[in-house]
């Protein structure tokens, strides 16, 4: 979306915040970049960026490196010595009390605590506040464009039909009595991939019976069981078009390879649906009605719908995560387990809704991906109500 300095300094004063201070060297900080609309370019030097709540940017570099900010707005100082870095950071946020960095207490959001702890104790050695960027990251980092929501719709398209393509896949080779892995139809699916123009940093995951309730199962070449009737199949699939500023479709659905699916798989997967349906529910009523809500008070619906179940000791990692360019992404995440996610769900975002319950034998997740728009939030693919019968 490119810098838009005049929103986040209205941010910023909404907020009550003196001021945005982002930094970097070696590339920690990719979020700086994408807010800043700056190229990487090299960075062997650090830089500091301030965007006060008034008055215009002011920037500081190194002397080695002094036009890394030349495209940005403000007045440059530069530095050589550590003595005048510090004396000169000092002057750059003079007048602030309070400076958001990419910072989050305690590590609580790892994806926005990405400035090292020293500088942040530099910042404070100086006199400052330094106060957590997050929901700023999510207004001017994480909000999709149109264009950007019409790409996750097109690579929707294309993951929702290799879904049951793969099933049907193992399915025909089960049937034919052909030897077929778990890693065969990961690389199956990364073919069909190349052909519908997707891509993707991370290869999908097919777990089969016990690998089906690791959440984050890698299938390997190693592995050559072969799968067979009576199996239970947990397929999880992102991709992305191969387009600048493309973002992800992720899903996760479940099937067993025969005609008759045991009840001990039928009640598990009553339950997660439940809990998944309850989620999307209270996001859609919540958004609907202009009520602000945060990422962990949808956890707490759907971990909630879990536990009533008894099953509350195997739903072992968060709701949802936010989704962008990266599967992972930068925005509010539905979390109430591996942190406290208090930042709001606001328009022009997208994050996983994805209950599981993962027990020694088997795992069943459903995932969805849901939208959010003013007033609106819904899921932006198909969504699976029944477990597929591989073999039928």
């Amino acid at each position: 979306m490119g810098f838009e300095l005049e929103a986040i300094q209205r941010e910023l004063g909404r907020r009550g915040l003196d001021g945005w201070l982002l930094y970097d060297v070696y590339h920690r900080d990719p979020i700086a970049y994408r807010v800043l609309g700056l190229e990487p370019g090299m960075t062997k030097r650090r830089w500091f960026y301030f965007i006060p709540a008034v008055g215009a940017p002011r920037k500081l570099v190194h002397r080695v490196e002094p036009r890394r900010l030349d495209g940005l707005p403000g007045e440059k100082q530069d530095y050589a010595a550590w003595g005048e870095l510090r004396e000169k950071l000092k002057q750059l946020l003079a007048g602030a009390k309070n400076v958001a960095m990419q910072y989050s207490p305690l590590c609580n959001i790892p994806t926005v605590s990405l400035a090292d702890a020293g500088t942040v104790e530099l910042v404070r050695s100086l006199g400052f506040e330094v106060v957590s960027s997050g929901d700023l990251v999510q207004r001017f980092e994480s909000r999709w464009t149109p264009a950007q929501f019409e790409m996750h719709k097109a690579a929707g398209r294309a993951i929702d039909d290799i879904m049951p393509a793969a099933f049907a896949h193992i399915g025909a080779a089960v049937r034919a009595g052909r030897k077929l892995t778990e890693y065969d139809v990961q690389q199956w699916i990364l073919e069909q991939f190349e052909a519908q123009g997707l891509t993707t940093e991370d290869a999908p995951i097919v777990g089969v019976n016990a690998h089906s309730g690791d959440p984050h199962f890698e299938p390997s070449a190693a592995d050559k069981r072969p799968i067979a009737h009576g199996d239970w199949v947990l397929l999880d699939i992102w991709g992305k078009l191969k387009q600048p500023g493309a973002v992800y479709y992720d899903i996760t659905w479940v099937g067993y390879v025969g005609d008759q699916v045991p009840e001990r798989y039928q009640k598990v997967f009553e339950v997660v649906r439940a809990a998944r349906d309850a989620g999307l529910e209270f996001v859609a009523r919540s958004i609907e009605r202009g009520q602000t809500i945060q990422g962990y008070q949808v956890d707490d619906v759907v971990r909630g719908v879990i536990r009533q179940h008894g099953y509350g000791d195997y739903f072992v990692h968060r709701t949802g995560h936010s989704i962008g360019e990266e599967v992972h992404w930068s925005g509010a995440n539905m979390d109430n387990l591996e942190t406290h996610d208090e930042r709001e769900i606001i328009a022009g975002t997208c994050f996983s809704v994805e209950p599981g319950i993962y027990l020694p034998e088997f795992g069943v997740r459903l995932e969805v991906n849901v939208h959010v728009e003013e007033g609106r939030a819904g899921v932006t693919g198909r969504v699976q109500n029944e477990i597929i019968r591989i073999l039928s």
